[in-house]
C-alpha cells in the first residue's frame, strides 16, 4: 500500500529534469534553488552547473543537453538574439517562442553590468563616472574575459563612450582579489555581486546610459513537462535586487554553500516545507570521482583502440607514420578548452565532446611509444617469424607487439595521467567529473571547494602511476629475459 501510494503521488515524468547553471555564485543559487523547488515535488533532478559562458549555457539548451537556467535579459536581446532593439520582456518573450524557448517570469531583480574601481583607485583619479575613464588613460583595466567579447561588453561601451582602451582579461570571481591587492584599477562587476559590499567598492555612473536592464528569469525548452515550468513560474517576483546581493555576500561570508542558502530562501518563501538535507560531502566525492573515471576510461579505452591499431598499420610506412605523428602532435597544441569549445557546435556539451576531447589528447603518447618500440626491435626477430612463415597479422600478433609492449603501456601510462587532469575542465562544458568542485570553487572563491576536487583528481593521478609502474615492470622484466635468451 505504502509503494502503491508513493508511485500515486510521484509525477509522471519519465526523464530526470536537467537544470544548468554558468560558473558565478548567483547562478549556482539560482540553479539550486530551482532544483531543490523540483525536487520537493517529487521530480528528479540532474545538476549540470558551471557552464563556462553564455554561449556554452544557451548551447546547451539548444542541443538539449540542458532544460532549464538562469538567464538575463540583457544577455538574451544582446548576445543571444543579437536584437539589442528589443527592450520589453513580451517582446522578448516572443522572440524566444519562435525559437522553441520559453522565459518564464522575471525573478524580480534587476543584475546589469557596471563599471567598479577600488576606493584607492577612484580617489586616484578622481572617478565618479565611466565618462571619467576616457582622461586617465593609465589606468590599469581588467575584464571577465565573457565581457571583453560581448556588444553589451568592453567593445560597446568604448563605442558609446567614445574612447580606446585596451583591457586584461580574467575570470570574474578572481577580479576583486585584484582589485583588493591593488594590481588593477577597474573591474566589470555585477550589479547584485555580494563582493561589492564586501571590497567597498565605487560603482561608476553609467552617466551616457550603456547598459541595457538585466532582468533575471528562467529560460527554458518548450518542450519541458509544463508542470515543471508552472513550479519554477511560482520563483518569479520573490527575489529583489537586495535580496540577491545578501544571498550572493552571504555565500562568501559564510560556512553555508550555496546549496544551503537557496534551501533557507526556499523555506522562507514556503516554497518548502522542511530543509532538504541534500547529497553529502561524501557521495558527492563518490559521484565525481565515478564521473571523472567514467570520462578517462572511454577516452583512454577509444585512444588505445586507435593509436595502437593505426601506429601498428602505418609504422613500416616512413610517411604514413611521420604524417600520423605529426597530427597527433598538432592536437596537443590546441588549448584544452579551446577544444572543448570547438566540439560544442558538434556534439553539445556535457559528456561527449569530454570524451573525444580527452581521446585526442591520449592518441600522441600511446602512438608515438607504439611506433618507436616497433621499429626498435632488433630485425632477427623478423627473420624468425619470417622463417616460420608467419603473415604479417601474425607476426604482428606473436613477435612484435608482446617485444613492443612494455614500452605501449609506457605510453598509455603517459596518456592515462594526462587524461586524469585534463579531465577536470570538462567540468566548464557539464560534463562532470572532480572538475565540477573546481570550477565552483573558483567561482565562489571557496578554497576548500577546490581542494575537493584537486585532492581527489591528485590521488587519482598517483594511483594511475602506480598501477600502470606495476604492470610495465610485470612486463619488463620477462622481457629483457626473453631478449638475454635470444642472444
Amino acid at each position: 500500500m505504502l509503494l502503491l501510494s508513493c508511485l500515486l503521488l510521484r509525477p509522471a515524468f519519465a526523464d530526470p529534469v536537467v537544470i544548468g547553471s554558468k560558473t558565478f555564485a548567483e547562478s549556482y543559487i539560482l540553479a539550486e534553488a530551482a532544483a531543490q523547488l523540483l525536487e520537493s515535488k517529487g521530480y528528479e533532478v540532474q545538476r549540470r552547473f558551471g557552464l563556462n559562458g553564455t554561449q556554452i549555457a544557451f548551447g546547451g539548451l539548444e542541443n538539449d543537453e540542458i532544460q532549464v537556467y538562469p538567464e538575463y535579459t540583457g544577455t538574451i536581446t544582446e548576445v543571444i538574439l543579437a536584437r539589442p532593439e528589443l527592450k520589453e520582456f513580451a517582446e522578448i518573450q516572443a522572440a524566444l517562442g519562435d525559437l522553441g524557448l520559453v522565459l518564464l517570469t522575471p525573478l524580480g531583480f534587476n543584475n546589469a553590468y557596471a563599471i567598479a574601481a577600488s576606493v584607492t583607485s577612484a580617489k586616484r583619479y578622481g572617478l565618479e563616472r565611466i565618462s571619467d575613464l576616457i582622461d586617465a588613460p593609465e589606468l590599469r583595466i581588467t575584464l571577465p574575459h565573457e565581457f571583453l567579447n560581448r556588444q553589451d561588453g568592453w567593445p560597446g561601451l568604448q563605442e558609446h563612450y567614445g574612447f580606446s582602451r585596451s583591457a586584461a582579461g580574467i575570470e570574474h570571481s578572481l577580479a576583486y582579489e585584484a582589485l583588493n591587492t591593488d594590481k588593477t584599477d577597474i573591474i566589470a562587476v555585477y550589479t547584485t555581486d555580494g563582493q561589492i559590499v564586501q571590497s567597498s567598492l565605487v560603482i561608476l555612473e553609467d552617466d551616457r546610459q550603456f547598459f541595457p536592464r538585466y532582468l533575471a528569469a528562467f529560460l527554458a525548452r518548450k518542450d519541458v513537462d509544463p508542470n515543471v515550468l508552472n513550479i519554477l513560474d511560482t520563483l518569479g517576483g520573490r527575489i529583489d535586487d537586495q535580496r540577491m546581493r545578501e544571498m550572493n555576500l552571504e555565500v562568501l561570508d559564510s560556512q553555508n554553500s550555496y546549496a544551503e542558502i537557496a534551501t533557507a530562501f526556499l523555506r522562507d518563501e514556503g516554497l518548502v516545507s522542511t530543509s532538504n538535507e541534500g547529497p553529502t560531502a561524501l557521495s558527492n566525492l563518490a559521484k565525481n570521482t565515478a564521473r571523472h573515471l567514467k570520462l578517462t576510461a572511454i577516452a583512454l579505452l577509444l585512444a588505445i583502440i586507435t593509436g595502437v591499431g593505426i601506429a601498428a598499420i602505418v609504422y613500416s610506412h616512413e610517411k604514413l607514420a611521420s604524417a600520423f605523428l605529426y597530427f597527433t602532435g598538432l592536437l596537443q597544441t590546441v588549448p584544452s578548452i579551446a577544444l572543448l569549445a570547438l566540439l560544442i557546435p558538434l556534439v553539445g556539451v556535457g559528456q561527449t565532446p569530454a570524451i573525444i576531447a580527452l581521446f585526442l589528447y591520449s592518441l600522441l603518447p600511446i602512438a608515438r611509444s607504439t611506433i618507436t618500440a616497433l621499429l626498435a626491435i632488433p630485425p632477427a626477430y623478423r627473420q624468425i617469424a619470417a622463417a616460420m612463415a608467419m603473415t604479417t597479422a601474425q607476426e604482428l600478433r606473436y613477435v612484435l607487439m608482446p617485444l613492443a609492449m612494455p614500452y605501449v603501456i609506457a605510453g598509455i601510462r603517459t596518456a592515462a595521467v594526462i587524461s586524469i587532469g585534463t579531465a577536470t575542465l570538462a567540468a566548464f562544458i557539464g560534463a562532470g567529473g572532480l572538475g565540477d568542485p573546481i570550477v565552483t570553487g573558483l567561482a565562489l572563491n571557496d578554497t576548500r571547494l577546490i581542494l575537493q576536487g584537486a585532492i581527489p583528481a591528485a590521488v587519482l593521478a598517483i594511483l594511475t602511476e602506480l598501477l600502470f609502474g606495476a604492470i610495465e615492470r610485470s612486463l619488463v622484466v620477462p622481457h629483457m629475459r626473453s631478449s638475454a635468451q635470444a642472444q
